[in-house]
């Protein structure tokens, strides 16, 4: 089985514009991802380009039978994530998101206390995502290179053919190289950080989608640039049956780092920067039912756990193709995940209340 990672359009941060794959004989080149999904000795590819790219080249490739590990969000926007997922379900290929955590053992031992009903009923997640740097390294300002130009790069195709990207805009080495800031080609914190946090949400509570968000923010550290996306976001989201998640996400200040803190009525589990799991039973003021009483805290510290993470997502891709296990992050549970992410931009764009029907997979404002 050979798999390639299609770096001619997704690592366009280092200025390539091709991929090349080792056959039997000789190398092969590909300078267009539609050639390398062409070639049936491609069983997989790896999509990891801007957001705005997903829709098309995961359809591509899946209409030409490749089985897929894409990255998060799943696509750009709710109606292009929708239509993935149907060909994706219909095309008997595997489709894996890229959202990692549901790979992440501590993630998978906080799935399994709260299952087994060692925080009691949960009702209220707190998550947040918290980021620093100097004034020298602007939040998303990857390095350009000093001769990055129009004629070394491929504007046109890395504008693709998503229909709300403006395609006569001239060429913007910015734009090219630090695309995570501007709305035509990436939904900001809500796709690229939010909607790891809503996925681990409803990994961990046994969650789907949420019926309303109401989100509100800004550009208020880092100013001084063209960046459209905010660098401050808070979103407040309700789930059926009585469930809460709320989110913040801030571009100027990292001493709480990233976690989530899952709340129930008898204790607090809190994973943190992916690499720390602590359980908290509830006091009660000192007179805790005897149940509770009973149970201690626990601490887990795994340094660097991610990294074993995103291996073992990779592996549980090559798994569920052998059809050796089931996929942990098929395509639906990364539009489920990804439409938090949505309701999110669409709240702070039109400074409303959204409300989402689950079943209608319709949006309207409140």
């Amino acid at each position: 089985m050979k798999a390639v990672c299609d770096t001619y359009a997704g690592n366009l941060a280092k200025g390539k514009d091709n991929v090349q794959t080792k056959g039997k004989n000789t190398p092969k080149t590909f300078t267009d991802y539609k050639d390398l999904i062409a070639d049936p000795s491609i069983d997989v590819v790896v999509i990891a380009t801007p957001e705005h790219l997903h829709y098309e080249m995961a359809m591509a490739a899946l209409k030409a039978k490749k089985h897929i590990y894409l990255e998060k969000p799943i696509a750009h926007t709710l109606e292009e994530g929708a239509e993935i997922v149907k060909a994706a379900e219909a095309s008997g290929r595997m489709v894996q998101v890229g959202t990692q955590n549901r790979s992440n053992s501590l993630y998978q031992q906080a799935k399994k206390m709260v299952e087994d009903g060692m925080i009691g009923d949960i009702h209220y997640v707190r998550a947040f995502w918290y980021r620093n740097s100097l004034e020298d390294n602007p939040a998303w300002r990857y390095k350009i290179p000093e001769d990055a130009s129009e004629q070394n790069t491929d504007w046109k195709k890395f504008l693709g053919t998503a229909p709300y990207v403006d395609k006569k805009r001239a060429f913007d080495k910015q734009r090219y190289y630090q695309w995570r800031l501007y709305w035509d080609y990436s939904g900001g914190i809500s796709t690229d950080l939010l909607v790891h946090q809503t996925d681990i949400t409803n990994f961990v509570c046994g969650k789907t989608e949420p019926t309303s968000c109401m989100a509100s923010g800004g550009i208020y550290r880092w100013t001084q640039d063209d960046r459209e996306v905010p660098d401050t976001l808070s979103a407040i989201y309700e789930y059926p049956n009585k469930f809460h998640i709320n989110y913040s996400c801030f571009f100027g200040n990292d001493w709480f780092g990233y976690g989530e803190q899952f709340m129930g009525g008898e204790g607090t589990i809190e994973v943190l920067n992916r690499q720390i799991l602590n359980y908290y039973p509830e006091k009660f003021g000192g007179k805790p039912p005897a149940k509770v009483a009973a149970r201690k805290p626990i601490n887990i510290h795994l340094p660097g756990n991610d990294i074993p993470a995103v291996q073992n997502h990779v592996k549980n891709l090559f798994e569920a193709i052998a059809g050796k296990a089931k996929l942990i992050a098929p395509a639906r549970a990364g539009q489920q995940a990804a439409v938090g992410g949505h309701l999110a931009t669409l709240s702070y764009k039109n400074g409303k209340k959204v409300l989402w029907d689950e079943k209608t997979q319709k949006y309207r404002f409140s």
